[in-house]
């Protein structure tokens, strides 16, 4: 199998493995059609092949971006303005994604970028409480309930052909936390590197945008 087949393999048979909390819904893009077949049209086009990659780690999907795509930090917008897949999505630009796809052309464009690299995210499944985006991390109980199936899908997810000597953690807050908490257990990475979150510079620091892109371009580059 081809990393792009490994991929959506591993996209297709998510589904969490305990209850989570009665106010928390889960947000999987990958039961629409449409979805998957976009992941399908753009894992076919940069990962058809056996190569190994590094990885850098999301948090996990958000309404607009991977929660429609189903391709983090991949909102509608460049999906096709940037990665030249046509989708029939709501064009809504996302913040976040608007960083990574900055940050890829900062890099040398999306060819070089997912040669390289593949974004992936520590819990693959979003979740929406009150109809608003929720992290994994801001509920323990959802945290509690989520162990197993984080843990699963981040050995699943190596599987993909993932370089392990080190890796990339987006947040340098409580997901960087979370990471390193979970490595120490599984030792899987020799060391994992954190980034800034990419909606906290868009938010912030926006003004010192292209610092931020130069540094983190150096970080992933070493």
């Amino acid at each position: 199998m081809t990393f792009a087949e490994r991929t959506m393999a591993f996209y297709k048979q998510l589904a969490p493995d305990r209850k989570l909390p009665e106010d928390v819904e889960i947000l999987n893009p990958y039961s629409r059609p449409e979805t998957v077949a976009a992941c399908k049209a753009f894992y076919s086009k940069f990962y058809n092949d056996q190569k190994t990659r590094r990885i850098i780690f999301g948090i996990n999907p958000g309404r607009f971006g991977a929660g429609v795509t189903g391709i983090p930090f991949t909102d509608p917008v460049h999906l096709e303005k940037s990665c030249g897949i046509v989708n029939n999505f709501d064009k809504k630009a996302e913040l976040s994604s608007q960083f990574i796809y900055l940050l890829i052309e900062n890099m040398g464009g999306v060819i070089p970028f997912y040669r390289n690299y593949f974004i992936g995210a520590i819990s693959p499944l979003g979740f929406v409480k009150n109809g608003k985006n929720f992290n994994y991390y801001d509920d323990r109980l959802l945290e509690q309930s989520l162990k197993s199936f984080i843990v699963k899908n981040m050995v699943h997810q190596v599987a993909l052909g993932i370089r392990t000597d080190k890796c990339f953690c987006l947040g340098n807050g409580k997901n960087f936390t979370y990471l390193q908490r979970l490595n120490e257990e599984l030792k899987i990475f020799g060391e994992i590197i954190p980034l800034p979150h990419p909606r906290w510079v868009m938010q912030y620091r926006r003004k010192q945008l292209q610092y931020y892109l130069d540094e983190i371009s150096k970080k992933l580059s070493v």
